[in-house]
This record gives C-alpha cells, structure tokens and sequence, in this order.
C-alpha cells in the first residue's frame, strides 16, 4: 500500500504554489474585477505556508524513494516560502523595488516547478 502522506505533502506544495502565483497576480492586477477565486487562494498563503512549515518539521519514514520524493518536495516548499519572505522584506524596505521583488519570486517559483521530476509519482 502507498504511502498516504505523499499525496498529501505533494497537495500543500501544489496549494503553495498556487497561493504564491495568486498573491503576485493580485499584486500586479490592475482593474476593480478582481476573480474572487484568485482572490481566495492569495488570501490563503499564509495559511498554506503554515502546513508546509509544520509538514517540514515533522518526521518522515519510509521507503528510500519515498524519503527522496519527500525531502524533495519539503525541500522545495521551503525554498518558496524563503524566497517568498525575501520579497516581503524587499517590498516593504524598499516599495519602489516591488516589480523586481516580485521577478525574484516568480522566478524561484519556475525554478521549483522545473524540478517537479524529482517528487513525481513513479
């Protein structure tokens, strides 16, 4: 039987993603129709980096393909919730600076998505 917490730690990373896409569309959007589903998932990355902050602090057993799937993936949420950080303290230290701020962001978001070969299902 497979382990049910894979599927679980690969739906938070997806759900991190998606909030941290969201929060740069919201912050770029320009007109008063913002889509309230797009909204939501913005309004709920803290939430979200939250999971994944208690998911990286818990210990993990299992196969050796597991371990790697799952380091994988732990490794990647942590990574976006740093980058996301650093764009908080760039936007707030220096606010003119946000659209590179935001490139900064979405660029570890690509990088994280480039390396999803490393947690995909086998």
């Amino acid at each position: 039987m497979k382990d049910q917490r894979i599927p679980f730690i690969r739906k938070t990373l997806d759900s991190v993603l998606e909030s941290l896409e969201a929060t740069l569309r919201v912050k770029r959007w320009t007109g008063n129709d913002l889509p309230e589903p797009l909204k939501r998932a913005a309004d709920r990355l803290l939430e979200r980096l939250g999971t994944a902050d208690r998911l990286g602090s818990s210990a993990f057993r299992g196969s050796p393909s597991d371990m790697s799937r799952v380091t994988a993936m732990l490794g990647a949420m942590k990574r976006l919730d740093t980058a996301y950080v650093a764009y908080r303290a760039r936007v707030e230290k220096t606010p003119v600076d946000k659209d590179a701020a935001a490139e900064a962001l979405d660029e570890e978001i690509i990088q994280v998505k480039s390396g999803m070969e490393a947690w995909a299902a086998s």
